[in-house]
C-alpha cells in the first residue's frame, strides 16, 4: 500500500498492511532505543570542555526566563501534531521517522561540534522534556538546537494549510525565545531547519528502500 499526499488512509487499512506495519514499529522501536540512550550520552557531554561562541546577537540580548511560554507552544505544538498522527497513518510514519533522524543527528553533531553553554544561559524549566536527559538540565546539547528543529519537523510532517501556518509561526517563535533565555547560540538555531529538512528528505528516501 502507498501512503502518498492527497490520498486518505485509515488506520484499520494501514495497520493490515505488512509493509507499513513494518515501517512504523521498526521506526518506534529505533526511537526507544535512541532515547533509553540519551541519559548516558548527555551525562558525558556535560562533562566536556568545550568552545564559548562570541555571538554578537546574544551579547546585546538581554537573557530572561522565558521557559512557560515555550513549554507551552512546543507541547501545545506537540499535541496538534498527536491529533494528526492519530488521524492518518501517513503523517505517523513520516514523523516518526524524521523525529528518529533528528535525534540520531543531534548526537553525532553534539558529539562532533564541543561547546560551551552561552553566558547568562537560564535554565530551561521542561519537566516533560527533562525527563529524556535523565530528569535534569543539560546546558551542552547546543548544536543544533533541538527545540527549534522538532517545531520545524511537524512543519515538514504536517499537511493542511492551517497546521503549517501555525508550525512555521511556532518554529520562528521557539528559536528568538530560546535565544532570549540564553540556551542556544544563534548558529544553533539558524541551522536547526536546515537539520530538520534533511532529515525530512533522507527518512522519505529510507521509506522507499523498505
Amino acid at each position: 500500500m502507498s501512503l502518498n499526499k492527497g490520498e486518505q488512509f485509515l488506520w484499520a487499512d494501514a495497520w493490515v498492511n505488512r509493509t507499513f506495519k513494518l515501517k512504523l514499529l521498526t521506526g518506534l522501536f529505533l526511537i526507544a532505543i535512541t532515547l533509553s540512550l540519551y541519559p548516558l550520552f548527555f551525562t558525558y557531554i556535560e562533562q566536556r570542555n568545550g568552545r564559548l561562541l562570541n555571538d554578537f546577537l546574544l551579547q546585546i540580548l538581554p537573557a530572561k526566563n522565558v521557559s512557560i511560554p515555550i513549554f507551552t507552544i512546543i507541547w501545545g505544538m506537540g499535541l496538534l501534531t498527536l491529533y494528526r498522527v492519530i488521524k492518518s497513518p501517513r503523517i505517523a510514519l513520516n514523523t516518526v521517522w524524521c523525529f528518529l533522524l533528528i535525534s540520531i543527528s543531534r548526537v553525532i553533531s553534539i558529539s562532533l561540534i564541543n561547546l560551551n553553554p552561552p553566558v547568562e544561559l537560564i535554565p530551561l524549566v521542561d519537566p516533560l522534556s527533562n525527563t529524556f536527559y535523565g530528569g535534569k538540565f543539560i546546558t551542552k546539547d547546543l548544536f543544533y538546537s533541538g527545540h527549534t528543529a522538532t517545531q520545524f519537523l511537524m512543519f515538514l510532517c504536517l499537511e493542511k494549510k492551517v497546521d503549517k501556518v501555525l508550525t512555521l509561526i511556532s518554529t520562528i517563535i521557539i528559536g528568538v525565545l530560546v535565544l532570549i533565555q540564553h540556551v542556544h547560540y544563534t548558529l544553533d538555531v539558524v541551522t536547526a531547519p536546515l537539520f530538520a529538512y534533511l532529515c525530512f528528505k533522507i527518512s522519505q528516501w529510507l521509506l522507499k528502500q523498505f
